[in-house]
């Protein structure tokens, strides 16, 4: 397809044409196809890795603003492959640890138990910087799921999984369970 197909076909995405969405994500198909190719997955999750993938590529065709003057491509492969990637992590027991049980402790002899008496957790997650704290704040303290956190912040949901994540270990090697 060229340019000027491709810029007819998002004015009318834009516009609420369903035919023009569809032949969008047909179109652009062929990009999950080539990550899927590129991942070395067992046969049984190939499959769900497309799967993933099309599910990514249709929500970047949803999200997509052609007036940023970014190329699709350029935005799509980064959606396409960090949720196959996040899938695959899920499936393969690399999934990011679930809050409840990343605060548990494992069990020691009670001599061993440190003191966490005094632990301030608000001053544990305040030495969180920048988007990591924000989250943080927004899960542990106010109860609000990573979808709800991504919508107000403006995030994607994996990222905010990603922060919390990386604030959980953070905080773990500040409290020195790392």
């Amino acid at each position: 397809m060229d340019r000027e197909q491709e810029t007819e076909l998002w004015t009318k995405c834009r516009a609420g044409d369903e035919d023009a969405r569809e032949a969008l994500i047909v179109a652009y198909r062929p990009l999950v196809f080539w990550f899927a190719g590129k991942m070395r997955t067992s046969p049984s999750l190939r499959q769900d890795v497309i799967q993933e993938g099309m599910l990514a590529l249709i929500g970047a065709v949803d999200r997509f603003d052609p007036a940023r003057d970014l190329r699709f491509t350029t935005y799509a492969c980064y959606r396409i492959r960090g949720c196959m990637l996040n899938m695959l992590a899920r499936t393969e027991g690399r999934a990011p640890v679930p809050v409840g049980e990343a605060f548990s402790m494992p069990p020691l002899f009670a001599s061993e138990q440190p003191d966490y008496d005094g632990l301030d957790v608000a001053e544990i997650i305040g030495r969180l910087t920048g988007r990591e704290a924000e989250v943080a704040s927004d899960i542990f303290f106010e109860g609000k799921e990573p979808s709800e956190v991504a919508e107000k912040r403006g995030l994607d949901v994996s990222h905010v999984y990603r922060l919390r994540r990386v604030a959980i270990v953070r905080i773990r090697e500040l409290l020195g369970l790392a």
